[in-house]
């Protein structure tokens, strides 16, 4: 819901199509396997002789096929701009007749917008967790990060000493905030200098014209290499990921064993797209809570 506000902020100030970056943000990860990455990387792995896993590709999966929301066809009859959004690392869908021939490198700036507000987005709720988790501290943040510093004393300046919760709330808020208004300045600067007049103009370009200044892209990947030797590789939050891949592995290869255990709809799949295919779908679309629940239920604790 964040990136979807995210992005339609950014749009709006652009001028782009509210609506459709929106849809984009909304929609970007529904494919998303429970655990996050890590859960992720399990199924990609279990699924390595079958066609592996990629969550921008099950989120195509999911709108286009898994969905059953009309009589006459499967998915959710999206427009083409919205499914090109959706796409990432995956071919885009075949465009329309009078776009055939020509040889797009970018997706729209709506998609490319929903892409950098979902990256603004992860990083931020990523500080937050940490935070209250105590696995990180605004003291190591002042110390290490340039750009948290130099938020938390502007924040000091402007409002004096915070409770601690708000303090480190605000603070996030106006990393975010400062983002925004980094990447609306530079990419309005990108479409001037590029002189696009269409959309597909844009889609023709060498490089993606909504992008982050030199100096806040150097800032984020510091902060990036921060948080994996920090938070991300930290043995508390490491040590629940090995697990989380165990539980997909054991009940991956209960449902290769026993596919009636997945229920009715995932079993219809199973002639069309194969049985670890359909495995994989019924997977992908679980919480981290009910991953837990199945298998304890099929499977004991």
């Amino acid at each position: 819901m964040e990136v979807a506000a995210i992005a339609r902020n950014i749009a709006r100030a652009l001028r782009l199509n509210e609506d459709l970056t929106e849809a984009i943000g909304l929609g970007h990860d529904l494919g998303h396997s429970p655990f996050g990455h890590s859960g992720e990387e399990a199924l990609d792995e279990l699924m390595r002789v079958h066609g592996g896993f990629e969550h921008n590709r099950q989120s195509r999966r999911v709108v286009e096929l898994l969905e059953h929301k009309y009589p006459a066809f499967p998915g959710l009859n999206l427009t083409w701009e919205t499914l090109e959004g959706l796409t990432k690392h995956d071919t885009a869908p075949e465009p329309p007749l009078e776009q055939a021939q020509a040889e797009f490198h970018n997706a729209s700036l709506e998609a490319q917008v929903a892409n950098l507000a979902d990256e603004i987005t992860y990083y931020s709720h990523d500080l937050d967790d940490g935070l209250d988790s105590g696995l990180l501290t605004e003291a190591q943040l002042d110390r290490d990060i340039d750009f948290w510093r130099d938020a938390s004393e502007r924040i000091r300046s402007q409002h004096g000493d915070l409770a601690d919760e708000c303090r480190h709330y605000f603070i996030i808020r106006c990393l975010i905030d400062d983002q925004v208004h980094d990447v609306v300045q530079t990419t309005e600067g990108n479409i001037a200098a590029a002189g696009v007049a269409s959309a597909d103009e844009v889609r023709t370009q060498a490089m993606p014209l909504v992008a982050y200044s030199p100096a806040r892209r150097e800032a984020n990947l510091q902060l990036r290499a921060y948080l994996y030797e920090n938070l991300y590789y930290n043995n508390i939050v490491h040590e629940p990921h090995i697990r989380a891949a165990t539980l997909l592995g054991e009940l991956f290869h209960h449902y290769e064993q026993h596919p009636e255990t997945m229920g009715e709809d995932m079993q219809a799949l199973i002639s069309r797209h194969g049985l670890q295919r359909a495995i994989c779908d019924h997977l992908a679309c679980m919480t981290d809570r009910f991953v837990v629940l199945e298998h304890d239920r099929l499977l004991g604790k």
